[in-house]
């Protein structure tokens, strides 16, 4: 046993980890027989769960380790100007499926994303290709996700966890425990567990920023900090120097590419409201908004995951507080440093006894929420997409869960196996990561807007896409993933144009019939206009302006649920007070505009 981790525990925070995992697992136990009913029970928890749970389900599989580190380390580097960051995922693409999108998709009422391909393009060739796109496109980025998870995970618990294992031996271990709960209770446990994780991470997060408050005053941190850090808003360039408190962070800037922050924040932009026009990617976010009970629900759970991350940042600020105080000293000596250092300090030497098992449960929580929503999401292609499909059509309910639980297990196994991989393979697997949306982005717009677009189209949009991801980093090997997009979308737009064109559009049939069950708005004239030749009294969706309005607000709420707590934390009650009421405003705005409209259908 590692003697030095060991002193940190209390016998107490050993017991309350050892109940947390017993608990999990009881959850998946207790849920199988009802997830066992069916491949909707199984993989969309029968429909029947209500959209504020789905929610917080979403958003406690978002709410991942890794990704609070790298958000700690923005908020530590950039100050406010952090929060504008994470728009590289980006964040507000939930506005936009609270907004119109989620409502479009569960109106398909289709199991996964690759099905919806079908309502989309019919039945045939271009619809099969574009079906199997989707299912490789899907199970890649599953195997990915989960391998970065099994590295993330294995080297988290073995900084902390009391016994004396290799980081991969913790990784397989919680991902063998996690996986146990997610074959007996499907999609139902999957929910239930994140929504416990989910309390159990909120929690933590308040003892963590009530610390930071009690122990740090804003004189303290104002001392360490360069003028402009708690800025929100910023310039041409960013302007923030470190050199006289802690001067290893120049360097880190440098590197980020951030220094000219306006140029940065123009292709941020422009990246992220093309992925979010586009759709969620065929993922656990996709997986909750096909699970809500009707189309209105879909989009009120996707309005509820930006509200459930408003924990998350007083978790974020309070552990950025307690590190600029107390280790700013120590970082001010160093040539370099790792501000992923950050987080296990703060563990270590800033929670108390007795507190600690509780923290470690939620953030092995972090992990495994979103390593179960993942996983669970795979299985759903796998089965319904490929073997259901290709391979057993009719078989008895029964037979497709026992086939689930071989499917994810083999997507478990891949994933651990690209896990032990992932030092070597790590800068490739980020550009799939990051490159793939310029792939993807193309042909998943052109879906929704354009009724000449066919299954032939999307499948050369796609491919196009996936080939010029993995070939532009190799041809400019200096560029950024964000400055790539731009050149693989293009590639994978021109693809997907040419695809649809030089080849005969969908079937008649298949176009009205989807354009009159999901109705969205774009350049639909010719399929309207046959709509209407049956269905004289069909109404055309004409709301293109007002969900621009409503996202363009929503993204201005949404950016308060980030404020609130970090001003909270510094307090800085100026800007404390100023976004309470831009949220005030917005939520009465949004209440007209968006809430009061949504159908019921």
């Amino acid at each position: 046993m590692n003697q030095q981790i060991a002193s940190i525990w209390h016998p107490i925070d050993i017991a309350v980890l050892v109940l947390y995992f017993a608990a999990m697992v009881g959850i998946g136990v207790a849920v199988m027989r009802k997830a066992s009913r069916g491949l909707d029970s199984y993989f969309l928890a029968g429909k029947e769960l209500p959209w504020y749970i789905l929610g917080i389900s979403n958003a406690s599989a978002m709410w991942d380790i890794t990704g609070t580190m790298w958000l700690v380390y923005n908020i530590f580097v950039y100050g406010m100007k952090g929060i504008w960051l994470p728009w590289l995922w980006p964040t507000f693409n939930q506005v936009f499926l609270a907004v119109y999108l989620a409502s479009w998709i569960r109106r398909s009422n289709v199991l996964t994303g690759a099905e919806w391909m079908t309502s989309r393009f019919g039945e045939g060739r271009g619809a099969e290709l574009s079906r199997v796109i989707v299912v490789i496109f899907a199970l890649v980025s599953v195997v990915g996700f989960i391998a970065y998870d099994f590295q993330g995970m294995g080297k988290f618990t073995a900084s902390f966890l009391p016994w004396n294992l290799s980081p991969n031996t913790y990784g397989i271990l919680i991902m063998t425990v996690t996986a146990i709960y997610v074959l007996l209770g499907g999609m139902i446990s999957v929910v239930i567990t994140d929504v416990a994780q989910f309390v159990i991470m909120a929690i933590c997060s308040l003892v963590i920023a009530g610390i930071a408050m009690a122990q740090v005053s804003p004189e303290q941190i104002a001392a360490v900090v360069p003028a402009g850090w708690s800025d929100v808003f910023f310039g041409w360039r960013l302007d923030l120097d470190w050199s006289a408190t802690i001067p290893a962070i120049t360097h880190n800037i440098a590197n980020d590419g951030y220094s000219i922050f306006g140029l940065f924040f123009m292709a941020m932009l422009f990246k992220g409201i093309l992925v979010s026009i586009a759709g969620p990617a065929p993922n656990y976010d996709m997986q909750r908004v096909l699970a809500a009970k009707s189309p209105k629900q879909a989009s009120l759970m996707s309005a509820v995951v930006s509200a459930a991350l408003l924990p998350r940042w007083w978790m974020i600020g309070g552990i950025t507080v307690l590190a600029i105080h107390y280790l700013g000293p120590t970082f001010k000596t160093m040539t370099s440093a790792d501000f992923e250092m950050v987080l296990p300090w703060v563990i270590r030497e800033k929670i108390p006894a007795g507190l600690l098992g509780v923290l470690l449960a939620g953030l092995l929580a972090s992990f495994m929420s979103t390593f179960s929503a993942t996983l669970n999401a795979g299985g759903a292609y796998l089965v319904n997409d490929l073997y259901k499909r290709y391979i057993k059509r009719d078989a008895a309910p029964k037979h497709y869960i026992h086939v689930s639980y071989v499917a994810q297990i083999a997507i478990l196994a891949l994933g651990i196996f690209f896990g032990f991989q992932a030092a070597s393979i790590n800068q490739v697997t980020q550009w799939i990561v990051n490159g793939l949306w310029g792939g993807y982005t193309a042909p998943n717009l052109l879906k929704w807007h354009w009724w000449r677009f066919n299954g032939f189209g999307y499948f050369w949009g796609m491919v196009a896409g996936i080939a010029a991801a993995l070939a532009v980093p190799k041809l400019f090997p200096n560029l950024s993933p964000l400055a790539g997009f731009a050149p693989i979308f293009i590639v994978s737009i021109i693809a997907s144009i040419l695809g649809s064109l030089l080849s005969d559009p969908e079937p008649d049939s298949v176009l009205i019939r989807f354009y009159r069950q999901v109705r969205p708005w774009g350049f639909w004239g010719p399929v309207l206009r046959k709509v209407r030749a049956e269905e004289p009294s069909f109404q055309a969706n004409r709301n293109a302006a007002r969900d621009a309005f409503n996202v363009g607000i929503g993204i201005a709420a949404q950016m308060t649920l980030v404020t609130i707590p970090l001003y909270m934390i510094l307090r800085d009650w100026k800007g404390f007070w100023i976004s309470i009421l831009i949220l005030a405003v917005t939520t009465v705005i949004l209440k007209k505009t968006w809430l009061d409209k949504l159908e019921a259908a």
